[in-house]
């Protein structure tokens, strides 16, 4: 797949079906983090892989129902005294594991809508880490369609100066 065409199909998948990720994608989708660039290669960025979906999770997450469905979570993980650019890179690999999972025909869906502090006692995370986001996986069961409300390009961009 061309990486435009996986860009083109990526959707935030809210509905999984019942169905396991195989270990081989996952390892896959966590490669595809590992090998995302980070500020002067500091690689701040750690990963919680969740398979076991508890409600208190679900509730952690503002109660979240439909992240029940979805076979796993990816916690991503970072020291923030590091530097200050850890949740752009944080950012980065998280999108490396979105598009890596388009390739591989999973579904997936960022999740920035959760108690930090709950998440964090749940997975064991110490208090000095961050919980960047949680990224939830596996096959769609339900995929939308088309991408709406997308502005067009020439609504986006302007060539040496602001011109809007």
């Amino acid at each position: 797949m061309e990486v435009m065409e996986a860009i083109k199909k990526r959707r935030s998948v809210r509905r999984y079906a019942k169905r396991k990720v195989e270990e081989d994608k996952l390892l896959r989708i966590l490669e595809a983090a590992r090998l995302a660039p980070s500020a002067r290669n500091i690689q701040n960025r750690l990963y919680i892989v969740v398979e076991n979906i508890t409600g208190d999770l679900v509730e952690a997450c503002n109660s979240q129902g439909w992240i029940s469905s979805s076979p796993v979570i990816i916690a991503g993980i970072l020291d923030p005294t590091v530097n200050r650019w850890a949740d752009t890179d944080m950012a980065i690999a998280f999108e490396h594991m979105v598009l890596e999972a388009v390739e591989l025909g999973l579904g997936t869906c960022w999740v920035g809508a959760f108690d930090e502090s709950k998440v964090k006692s749940l997975l064991g995370v110490p208090g000095n880490m961050k919980v960047y986001a949680l990224l939830t996986l596996g096959y769609p069961e339900m995929i939308p369609s088309s991408m709406v409300g997308k502005k067009n390009l020439e609504e986006i961009w302007a060539r040496e100066r602001y011109s809007w």
